[in-house]
């Protein structure tokens, strides 16, 4: 069980019900999305036309990797904060999710997660999120420079959680553009609810390789406050040094 969290109280709350009709989140889950737990409406509802944030911070009570021959693929992608080769118990980590426009003009959601592995040595996972009305649901780019990309598959659970899935990868850099073959890619299935007892978001991710089998996971609990924010507020050190308009 992981260390106790003292809840965060929110800064400029929100209503706990997705205000924006323009979610990204909203947009792929279409009805489904009024099923989610009101909280977890709140935390995926962020968009640059809700005006708020969610900044979340928790423990991980497990931080995990697989064999030793996992570790070369998990130090390549350390260099692009998608994975790294890490592993403890009771972690603290932040996750900062902001919502503005880039560059082509897509409202994007930041889904950077940052990790204190061990003390003064941080980790970091990048992503950024957008709506495609032509591949119909939330794209996630991967990493600074959002070589990577990949559909997610969403669906609501009978208990009002979120299980996100993450499909094929593709790469896109400059002219080159190519499906990352199974052998060198992993799939993530991350799973998010909400804990009423002891008022925490509660998460779980596992990436698995289809013929090396597991790759990375964790699981731990998270509060979060919900900053009112305009577009132009994110960070920069959360937005991607490269934008990829390739979906």
């Amino acid at each position: 069980m992981s260390p106790d969290i003292s809840p965060v109280a929110p800064n400029n709350p929100v209503p706990p019900t997705d205000m924006s009709p323009r979610s990204i989140f909203r947009q792929a889950l279409g009805p489904e999305f009024d099923r989610l737990h009101p909280m977890l409406q709140r935390r995926f509802g962020v968009d640059p036309a809700a005006g708020y944030a969610c900044i979340g911070h928790g423990v991980f009570a497990e931080v995990r990797r697989g064999a030793w021959w996992t570790v070369p693929f998990l130090k390549l992608g350390a260099f692009r904060n998608i994975l790294f080769p890490d592993s403890g118990t009771n972690v603290p980590f932040t996750i900062e999710n902001y919502p503005y426009v880039d560059g082509f003009g897509r409202p994007t959601v930041t889904f950077a997660r940052t990790l204190e592995v061990r003390p003064g040595k941080l980790r970091r996972f990048d992503a950024t999120m957008v709506f495609s009305p032509e591949r119909g649901g939330v794209v996630d780019y991967l990493g600074t420079h959002q070589h990577l990309a990949t559909d997610l598959q969403l669906a609501v659970r009978e208990d009002g959680s979120l299980h996100l899935r993450s499909t094929e990868l593709r790469f896109s850099e400059g002219r080159i553009r190519f499906t990352v073959p199974r052998l060198f890619s992993g799939s993530a299935d991350l799973y998010e609810s909400w804990n009423e007892d002891r008022q925490r978001f509660s998460i779980q991710l596992q990436v698995r390789n289809p013929i090396f089998g597991f790759l990375f996971g964790y699981r731990g609990e998270f509060s979060c406050e919900f900053p009112a924010v305009a577009a132009a507020d994110v960070p920069a050190r959360l937005k991607p040094r490269r934008e990829e308009i390739r979906e």
